[in-house]
């Protein structure tokens, strides 16, 4: 049982992390419910209703039961640290406001995991994924749209989130796009020529009005609805499936691919990190270990005492 104060502290939390740092609904709704079992636990873990003051005289020991019982319920080590992260930056933003010391909450030690690298594609793949992707649709508008959309993720470095919600006034893309990505935040994104064509083809062989409409989706399924992912998910899915791809070939792997082979040419990681729009450096930085990852499988296939 929490009390009226602590519901109302943590609606306001909430109202900041969206006014202040643009944070997304689906991050807002991760928060609360992280934040929400943390509380939870604590209020069934002492037998008694939850307040402010309770809650500030958190010990290390109720924080190791609550990881303790996070993990009992067969949360990966990932998601814990993902969990805790919410908790603390409640607790720190509570704190403040409180004038309660945070210590033993914030120096909770996060499980350790092993974090995934992303898994890109070979250049030669993309390219051939691009092409396949066309070749298998069943009417040359949705080939041509198909082709599109994937280049962008390509291309650009989008999201496929972030290519859909391109709009009618962006059917003659220009030579740069601004994106609004996770959180609000916007970036600006250089466009190629490939793609200024692909997007070209598509809007030229597109049965529906998309010039002048910037209300409306660019880009269209077979009703002249939005565009939904699974159509796009699927077209990945039968390209990789007739070129022998891994499972891990995914339209999100095409924005890993951009990165990885961006920084295999020699580019720079804060460009980088500002094209894909990751609030953090050490976000972009996990593709500098797949690029010497690669460097070391190269060399130990090739070097004869490897």
């Amino acid at each position: 049982m929490l009390s009226a104060a602590l519901r109302d502290a943590m609606a306001g939390w909430l109202s900041h992390l969206k006014a202040l740092d643009g944070a997304s609904a689906n991050t807002l709704r991760a928060y609360e419910a992280d934040v929400s079992g943390f509380l939870a636990f604590l209020a069934a873990h002492h037998g008694e209703s939850l307040g402010v003051a309770r809650l500030a005289a958190a010990s290390q020991t109720d924080m190791r039961a609550f990881l303790a019982h996070t993990r009992g319920r067969g949360v990966s080590a990932r998601s814990a640290a993902r969990i805790l992260s919410s908790v603390k930056g409640f607790i720190r933003w509570l704190a403040e406001r409180e004038g309660f010391d945070p210590t033993a909450v914030l120096s909770a030690r996060s499980p350790r995991y092993q974090r995934k690298l992303p898994r890109p594609l070979s250049e030669d793949a993309a390219r051939a994924v691009i092409g396949t992707v066309a070749d298998m649709a069943r009417e040359d508008w949705i080939a041509a749209r198909d082709a599109a959309v994937v280049t962008l993720l390509y291309g650009c470095g989008l999201r496929i989130s972030e290519a859909l919600s391109l709009t009618g006034a962006e059917a003659s893309l220009p030579t740069v796009l601004r994106i609004r990505g996770k959180g609000g935040k916007e970036r600006i994104v250089p466009v190629l020529p490939a793609a200024q064509a692909a997007v070209a083809d598509y809007v030229r062989l597109c049965p529906f009005p998309l010039a002048g409409e910037p209300a409306s989706p660019l880009f269209r399924g077979a009703r002249g609805g939005a565009l939904n992912q699974r159509l796009i998910a699927r077209s990945m899915e039968r390209a990789r499936g007739a070129l022998g791809l891994p499972a891990s070939a995914t339209p999100h792997a095409l924005r890993h691919s951009f990165a990885t082979h961006l920084l295999a040419a020699g580019g720079d990681l804060r460009a980088i990190q500002e094209l894909l729009g990751h609030a953090s450096l050490s976000t972009t930085q996990a593709y500098t270990a797949v690029d010497t990852a690669r460097l070391m499988e190269v060399y130990e296939k090739a070097h004869r005492r490897a």
